[in-house]
């Protein structure tokens, strides 16, 4: 072709391709105007229904990590403090004594992402974005199957499925990956149509990076799009062997599959650097036994056998679940769904007319007569390969019983079934797809009886009529999750309510420890810097050589944060308080402890405890009045004794000495006993080291009271200075340095 005649073609159809772009610019403009709406949305659940981040502590590793990430680490290393107190929740630790180094259980792919926010200003904002890019993705895809006005639907139907709402509103991998899984597939669907190696190569570098994320999860998503290519190299081969046409098809895999292999080698880079194994990912250092395939299976203190029969229960429990809780309206919008199926294979029923009446369509020319990859990706091909995303990603984790352990642990009861949350993308889309169906057909059959306005005017009032019902369902599948959010989230408010208080500066925060020695679990909200160096340090409480030990390390000044009640994963709330601690050091510690009566006690009795072993004493008159008891105690280098009250016979010492090592715990048990036996004790428990100088003491001891025992547990209540937890009860306790 003559260069004239090239440009006289290429004249003719640019304009033709601007009165295409134009006609298409409102509702492209429109689904910009929706997607960043969705993100909006996203960004005020975000600060409003999780403030305090939600019940599942893993957004506290993604955090964690991204803030490492911004100082570019990916270790931290806690040096001289034991790393015991300062281990974060799902972090591996290896090494020990000072080159001890912990990393988290997760990629470094949602942490990055997170860290946009953060420099933005605020970590909520990369929520809203990633939010509103999978939106719009959801547009394109939507389009690219359908057209433009189901793909503007589709973002609508994603945005009222509680599922997206909620875990796009939260720290967690599984939005950041399928925005990276939906940037694939526009992206491929983009270089099929335009056989353009480069949408083929950010095809390929949109998975790669959805593997270095979740690799499992990548994988399910991308599985029909590989069956595509495949069925387009075959069809290209047969058609024509080695010919442009296929050489194209095959240029065209390469492109997507190089840089998505570059990725996955970048991934098993980074586990050889963190896991010192490039084929052992982080989270299978942290527990070996939790991950995809049948038989034992174990993290932290939960096991269990996954077999298929369990897999093929938890399935069908969990896809119940979804389609009925937790998409937009919830049956009605799986219903809606379904015709969206119906309106595609409609749509397309001439073609599959011609398949099933062909008993072998790839051996009779069929399926290449009807299926021409030179062609590009046709709406049909892309509506099937999205459809078959929702099998894949199901049947795919029911070979993970991660699904099973949410269940077990409630969190998909708050939360949504996020290890599904790809299948929501097809899902919407489909929704759409469902909507427009029925609004087209309702058109075209009142048409036959009516004039198009009237036709179209009908329909305005059906959708009016229709829209409480709509409207109800919706509610009824967001109420419960966001109510049951919501309640956790007050809470944690009045949980946090001391932090927002109190300014720190320099500070060492001792945390309680429910679940044990991690941080951020359960109180994910308070996070130190990666470097130990910001203005707070939180370490959970432990015992007396290891807060000895933190303290040392630290040099900062100390707090204790407490609270009163028993800690039930914030289903209900508890009564904190921030006390600041002292370092008492001298000759020794004298203490005064005043405590109330409970009602209707009788009689009490005091002891002094060491690990040594303890002294009972009698309390005589003037150390009581008609509403308390005062203990005058004394803390030496060597022993601890109550000093105003009369020693019992049958303790084994007056004098109760300290820990043979010079690092312990003094007790202070007091016992008012009641009618029928009945009893309530108070409990402090001062943590105590010996030096050559005398005696140093943190001040003040943990108080603790409790009923019909003497062992007053982390579970159980604790009383500060305003008690309230029985008629009677009071603590007022003071020391000084003798």
């Amino acid at each position: 072709m003559s260069r004239r005649r090239r440009l006289s073609s290429a004249g003719g159809a640019l304009p033709q391709r601007l009165r295409a772009a134009a006609r298409d610019a409102p509702e492209r403009v429109l689904a910009v105007l929706l997607a960043a709406a969705v993100g909006a949305l996203v960004y005020y659940l975000a600060i409003d229904l999780f403030p305090y981040h939600s019940v599942n502590d893993d957004e506290g590793v993604y955090l964690y990590q991204a803030a490492m990430l911004l100082e570019g680490k990916l270790f931290l290393r806690p040096g001289d403090i034991p790393w015991e107190a300062v281990r974060p929740w799902f972090f591996v630790v290896e090494g020990s004594g000072e080159n001890v180094r912990m990393y988290g259980k997760y990629s470094p792919v949602a942490p990055a992402i997170f860290a946009v926010g953060r420099l933005l200003g605020d970590w909520n904002i990369s929520l809203g974005l990633v939010a509103a890019g999978t939106a719009l993705g959801v547009y394109t895809l939507g389009a690219a199957a359908f057209d433009r006005r189901v793909g503007l639907l589709a973002v609508l139907a994603l945005a009222g499925s509680p599922l997206f709402l909620l875990t796009s509103s939260t720290f967690f991998s599984y939005a950041p990956t399928t925005l990276l899984n939906v940037a694939f597939a526009v992206a491929y669907i983009r270089a099929a149509r335009t056989g353009s190696l480069r949408w083929g190569a950010a095809s390929g570098t949109a998975i790669g990076v959805a593997f270095f994320a979740r690799p499992y999860t990548a994988v399910l998503f991308a599985l029909p799009f590989i069956g595509h290519t495949l069925v387009s190299l075959g069809v290209s081969w047969r058609r024509a062997g080695w010919t442009p046409q296929f050489r194209g098809v095959l240029a065209r895999a390469l492109a997507i599959a190089v840089p998505g292999a570059a990725f996955v080698g970048v991934a098993l880079a980074y586990n050889a650097v963190v896991t010192g194994d490039p084929l052992v990912f982080p989270y299978a250092a942290f527990a070996p036994n939790d991950g995809i395939g049948f038989g034992p299976h174990e993290i932290l203190n939960y096991e269990r056998d996954y077999t298929p029969a369990l897999a093929a229960e938890t399935t069908v429990t969990i896809t119940e679940y979804f389609f009925t809780e937790w998409v937009t309206a919830g049956r009605i919008g799986t219903a809606l769904a379904a015709v969206g199926v119906g309106a595609a294979a409609w749509r397309e029923r001439r073609r599959i007319r011609g398949w099933v009446g062909t008993p072998s369509s790839l051996g009779s020319g069929t399926l290449e007569q009807r299926f021409d990859p030179a062609d590009g990706m046709q709406s049909w091909e892309v509506a099937a390969v999205l459809l078959a995303i929702v099998p894949s990603v199901f049947l795919g984790e029911a070979y993970f019983w991660g699904t099973h352990n949410g269940l077990r642990n409630g969190l998909i009861d708050l939360l949504g079934p996020f290890y599904h949350f790809d299948a929501l993308v097809p899902v919407a889309i489909f929704t759409a797809a469902g909507v427009a169906f029925l609004a087209r057909g309702a058109v075209s059959t009142l048409c036959a009886y009516t004039t198009r306005r009237r036709a179209r005017l009908a329909l305005l009032v059906v959708l009016v009529l229709a829209a409480p019902v709509v409207a109800s369902a919706e509610l009824a599948v967001v109420e419960e999750p966001f109510a049951a959010n919501a309640q956790r989230t007050d809470s944690l408010e009045a949980t946090y309510e001391p932090f927002g208080e109190r300014s720190f500066d320099h500070a060492l925060v001792f945390t309680p420890d429910p679940y044990g020695d991690w941080q951020a679990h359960p109180f994910q909200y308070l996070r130190y810097d990666p470097g130990y160096d910001g203005d707070v340090v939180y370490a959970t409480d432990g015992g007396p050589d290891r807060d000895l030990a933190v303290l040392a390390a630290t040099n900062r000044t100390p707090y204790r944060f407490t609270y009163r009640g028993v800690w039930t994963g914030a289903a209900t709330p508890v009564n904190p308080e921030i006390q600041r601690l002292r370092v008492l050091e001298g000759e020794s510690v004298q203490a005064r402890t005043t405590l109330g009566i409970p009602a209707e006690a009788t009689s009490v009795s005091v002891r002094v405890e060491t690990p040594e072993g303890y002294a009972r004493y009698a309390v005589p008159d003037a150390a009581r009045t008609n509403e308390t008891v005062t203990v005058a105690w004394r803390i030496g280098p060597d022993a601890a004794r109550a000093e105003n009250l009369r020693f019992e016979g049958g303790s084994r010492f007056r004098n109760v000495p300290l820990a043979a090592d010079g690092r312990g715990e003094v007790d202070l048990v007091v016992t008012f006993v009641g009618v029928g036996g009945s009893s309530i004790t108070y409990r402090q428990e001062a943590t105590v080291e010996s030096t050559p100088e005398g005696v140093r003491v943190v001040w003040p001891p943990e108080t603790r009271i409790c009923r019909l025992t003497t062992e007053c547990g982390s579970e159980g209540t604790w009383v500060g200075s305003d008690g309230d937890y029985v008629a009677g009860v009071s603590v007022a306790t003071n020391a000084s340095v003798v």
